[in-house]
């Protein structure tokens, strides 16, 4: 992009109306004023002629896609933390910096999370539909039993910002906190959650009462809970996801809830969105959300003031300050 001119962005979702209004202002912008969700030959349509590519994670943006970028395209800006829809390898051969929006849905995400906690094992969504369906007849000492969460194990899958999180909101609720993650966290961090860490993922999955899922998809942790691994699980154990679905086999998951091999789950991500299984969407012991994890009002305009701040910095001829490494994936 020539030095002092605008840079021409291609935006693929709607985003919210302040962030959208400053991106006119600032950058040569096309919006996606209908938020209809891009087909592959739209994108690479896109990235043919953008100096800025502003994709969200329902946008795959691969090495087919990306095969057809044209000489313009500098930047991919994420409108999101995971980059798991960007072929970031094929990016940086390229030459076309990768930018996401880390940190800003810490907050949002580790609330729907312990939602999620505390409703599946309180069973708060059958006992909506009870409701609804005009089933309550009065109190009983029997109806609507679920399980006590104070006391009980909560084993972390992935400690990082969310991780930790989640954690502090869950010392809060009396649970007693495990975690898995690629290495220790700081001891002060450590201390201050009173958090018991698992270099082994399998001895963890055996002792906990509620699993949460809070790593990111990348090669390495696709199925990550496999089938032997969720076999793992004691039938009482519940599992929460707020990550990415790939990370478990949903099928094996559906098979075990079928079962009554564990006791019941949390999803709000699932592993072919927007499909869901129908045999999870059936099962009265799975409460399900369409991948709100992130979706507050404010989590949404911080997420889009970064990526302003990304292409804006980029534009300006400096190095973006939310830069996705190698090392990072």
């Amino acid at each position: 992009m020539p030095s002092g001119s605008k840079p021409y962005v291609i935006v693929t979702r709607k985003l919210p109306d302040p962030i959208e209004t400053r991106m006119r202002e600032l950058f040569e912008t096309d919006l996606n004023v209908d938020d209809r969700e891009m087909s592959q030959d739209e994108l690479i349509a896109a990235v043919k002629k953008a100096d800025v590519l502003v994709p969200t994670v329902t946008d795959r943006i691969s090495s087919k896609v990306l095969s057809q970028a044209g000489e313009n395209l500098r930047l991919i800006a994420n409108f999101g933390t995971g980059v798991d829809n960007i072929d970031v390898e094929t990016a940086m051969q390229r030459g076309i910096t990768v930018t996401n929006t880390p940190g800003v849905l810490t907050e949002d995400t580790a609330d729907m999370t312990m939602a999620l906690i505390l409703a599946v094992p309180r069973r708060l969504a059958e006992g909506t539909r009870e409701m609804r369906a005009g089933h309550f007849q009065g109190w009983s000492p029997t109806w609507m039993l679920g399980h006590r969460i104070y006391g009980k194990r909560l084993g972390i899958i992935g400690m990082g910002r969310i991780g930790q999180a989640i954690a502090r909101r869950a010392k809060a609720f009396g649970l007693q906190i495990h975690y898995h993650n690629r290495q220790k966290v700081h001891p002060q961090t450590e201390a201050e959650l009173e958090a018991t860490y698992w270099e082994s993922l399998d001895q963890m999955l055996a002792r906990m009462d509620i699993v949460s899922v809070n790593c990111p998809h990348t090669p390495g942790t696709f199925h990550l809970l496999s089938a032997r691994r969720l076999k793992l699980l004691q039938p009482h154990a519940y599992i929460v996801n707020t990550a990415r679905g790939e990370v478990i086999d949903e099928n094996a998951l559906t098979r075990m809830l079928e079962a009554g091999e564990i006791a019941g789950a949390g999803l709000d991500v699932f592993e072919h969105e927007p499909a869901v299984n129908p045999k999870l969407l059936a099962n009265e012991r799975v409460t399900l959300l369409p991948h709100m994890g992130s979706a507050t009002i404010e989590g949404r305009i911080d997420m889009g003031e970064k990526v302003i701040i990304n292409i804006k910095t980029f534009a300006d001829g400096h190095k973006p300050p939310d830069r996705v490494l190698p090392a990072m994936l």
